[in-house]
C-alpha cells in the first residue's frame, strides 16, 4: 500500500508546501504595506526559515520540514508557517491512542507518514486578531485522513470582522456539499473549547479530524479548499485594523487572552501533544505559543 499512496503522498506534501510559501508572501507584504498608524516607523518583518530534522530511535532519516518564524514586525509580533513530512514506526502509546480513534491495524503494523502545514500568528495590534490554520495528510498502511481547518482568536472582538471569516469560509466549503460547513463550523466550536475556562479560545472557524470518505480526490480537493479560504478570509480584517489606535487596557486584554490561547495548546491541542510524542522538533512544535502572555 506504501508503494500505492506514493504519489499521493507527494501531491499533497508539495501542496502544504505551496501553500505556505503563498502565505509568507502574503504576510511579509502585509508588513511592507503598512505605512501608517502603530509601529509603521518600525523595519518590516521578514520570515527566518530553518530546516527542521527527524530521526528515528536507531539515528535514520524519519523526515523534516520547514520552520519559518517572524519576530518583531511592524503587523505581526510573532507569526510562524511551517511545513512537515515526517514518517516512521509510532511508539506504543500512540498505537494504542489511534487504536482507540479507531484505525484499523496500526498495533500489527505501526508504521506511519504523516505532512502538513501549521500557522499561528500573534499580532502586535490588539485590534488585529490572532490566527490559527493547519492542514494535514495522514497515512498508515491500512488507512489514511486529511484533518485541519482555521479558526479566529481575536482578543478584541468585532462582529463584522467575525462574519467575513466565517462567510469565507462557508463560500469554500459550499461547493464541496450543502452541510459540510455548518459540521465543520460546529466541530471548530466544540473541538476549541477550553473546558477548565468553560469558554471557547476564539470566535471560531472549521475543524475537521480523522476525514476519510473513501475517495482520497474529493478529501484532498476539500483539503486544500481549507488551505485557500485562508488568506481571503484572514487578510483583509489585518489591513482594516493595523491603523487603529490603542492603549494601556487593548494591550493587557491582548496579554490576557493569549495566554488563554497557550493553556488550550499545552493543554488540549492534538497536533502538539503528537509532535512532541512522536519526536518532532521541539521549537517547531511550540512554534505556536505568544512571544509574551499574562496571566491574572
Amino acid at each position: 500500500m506504501t508503494d500505492v499512496f506514493a504519489d499521493e503522498k507527494t501531491r499533497a506534501s508539495n501542496w502544504f508546501r505551496s501553500l505556505r510559501d503563498e502565505i509568507v508572501s502574503a504576510f511579509e507584504g502585509l508588513e511592507d504595506s503598512h505605512a501608517q498608524g502603530p509601529f509603521s516607523d518600525q523595519p518590516a518583518g521578514r520570515f527566518e526559515v530553518t530546516e527542521t530534522t527527524r530521526h528515528s530511535d536507531d539515528g535514520s532519516d524519519a523526515g523534516g520540514g520547514l520552520m519559518s518564524v517572524m519576530r518583531g514586525g511592524r503587523v505581526f509580533e510573532k507569526v510562524g508557517v511551517n511545513v512537515s513530512a515526517v514518517f516512521g514506526t509510532l511508539g506504543t502509546a500512540a498505537q494504542k491512542s489511534m487504536a482507540a480513534r479507531g484505525v484499523p491495524g496500526i498495533e500489527k503494523d505501526p508504521r506511519f507518514w504523516a505532512s502538513g502545514i501549521s500557522l499561528v500568528a500573534h499580532m502586535q495590534n490588539p485590534h488585529c486578531p490572532a490566527v490559527h490554520m493547519n492542514t494535514r495528510m495522514f497515512w498508515t498502511p491500512n488507512a489514511w485522513w486529511f484533518g485541519g481547518g482555521s479558526d479566529l482568536n481575536p482578543c478584541l472582538e468585532y462582529d463584522e470582522d467575525t462574519a467575513h471569516f466565517h462567510d469565507t469560509q462557508k463560500s469554500h466549503l459550499d461547493p464541496h456539499g450543502d452541510t459540510l460547513y455548518p459540521e465543520l463550523k460546529a466541530w471548530a466550536d466544540e473541538y476549541f473549547y477550553i473546558p477548565h475556562r468553560n469558554r471557547a479560545r476564539g470566535v471560531g472557524g472549521i475543524f475537521m479530524d480523522d476525514r476519510n470518505t473513501g475517495d482520497w480526490e474529493a478529501d484532498f480537493a476539500l483539503t486544500q479548499d481549507i488551505g485557500r479560504a485562508f488568506l481571503p478570509a484572514y487578510v483583509p480584517l489585518v489591513e482594516k485594523r493595523r491603523t487603529a489606535a490603542f492603549g494601556e487596557s487593548e494591550k493587557n486584554a491582548q496579554l490576557v487572552h493569549r495566554g488563554l490561547y497557550a493553556e488550550y495548546n499545552l493543554v488540549y491541542d492534538r497536533g502538539t501533544k503528537f509532535g512532541l510524542a512522536t519526536g518532532h522538533d521541539a521549537n517547531a512544535v511550540l512554534m505556536s505559543l505568544p512571544p509574551m502572555a499574562k496571566w491574572v
